[in-house]
């Protein structure tokens, strides 16, 4: 059986694992081991408190249906890592068989992640799972966020086959803080009714924990963001222990700039330093 044969059978199974410590008053990547198509590219260190900033590589640059991926981060002591990608994952057509993502993040005591990810991109007819699950020590400190868009409304298609399951969770000391979870099926009434997408394609979350905004700069924030949301609809909501912004709307780079604006306001507030945007965003 040739290799293409086998993955069409099979599907990639690729794992990522990576650890982060500090040395040096800098924060380095003690820890690499992969399998299959999951890669990170050198360390990039653009703020002077010695943040780590790291971009996963998934070569193929598509998921079809059997393949998994599963990344696996640990952040030590004192550790603050910025991670994102360089393109958008996309999940493609897979005829009824399952595609899956899964990130598990171990955050230590004083250690900060970020995960910024670019967009997920269901096609049209794809069945797809992605989870991301966050364990936070008490002190430790985690952004994030994660944009999924059904179909491509830029080529006018919609999600009318096909299924996306995704689940987002945040614990701290094994007590969850936030748990999200989506089971959409193509042309689902949740996809159209008021009480759901409302008709959009397209939806984004970024979660921030253990940040108790002011009223002043949670409203600083909803405006900010409501500015650029164009097409879309943009809230902040305050709950205990943890931030939480949403959009929904019809253009993967509408979600990205409310999102991306939320976190420039929200990292001074939250780490104490200004936003520093990782390079391969400009790219």
């Amino acid at each position: 059986m040739t290799l293409a044969a086998a993955r069409a059978s099979a599907g990639w199974h690729a794992s990522l694992a990576l650890e982060f410590s500090t040395r040096d008053a800098r924060s380095v990547l003690t820890h690499r081991a992969h399998h299959g198509p999951l890669h990170v590219q050198k360390a990039f260190y653009p703020e002077a408190d010695g943040t780590c900033h790291m971009y996963l590589l998934h070569p193929p640059g598509g998921v079809v249906g059997g393949d998994t991926l599963q990344i696996d981060l640990v952040l030590h002591s004192g550790a603050q890592a910025l991670l994102t990608t360089p393109a958008a994952t996309k999940f493609y057509r897979s005829g009824e068989r399952y595609a899956a993502q899964m990130l598990r993040a171990q955050v230590a005591n004083a250690a900060t992640l970020e995960w910024l990810p670019q967009e997920t991109i269901v096609f049209n007819s794809a069945w797809a799972r992605s989870r991301t699950r966050v364990e936070l020590a008490r002190d430790a400190r985690f952004i994030g966020w994660e944009v999924v868009c059904l179909g491509r409304p830029v080529n006018h298609e919609t999600f009318t086959h096909g299924a996306w399951q995704q689940r987002l969770e945040v614990w701290r000391d094994a007590t969850p803080l936030f748990i999200d979870r989506s089971d959409l099926h193509g042309n689902a009434p949740v996809l159209t009714q008021r009480w759901g997408w409302a008709g959009y394609s397209i939806s984004g979350v970024l979660v921030c924990a253990t940040l108790d905004l002011s009223r002043e700069l949670l409203e600083t924030l909803r405006e900010a963001c409501a500015a650029l949301q164009r097409d879309g609809v943009f809230t902040a909501t305050q709950l205990r222990g943890v931030l939480v912004c949403r959009y929904l709307g019809h253009h993967a780079q509408h979600a990205r700039t409310c999102l991306q604006r939320a976190w420039e306001i929200l990292r001074p507030e939250y780490l104490g330093k200004a936003a520093q945007m990782p390079r391969i965003w400009n790219t």
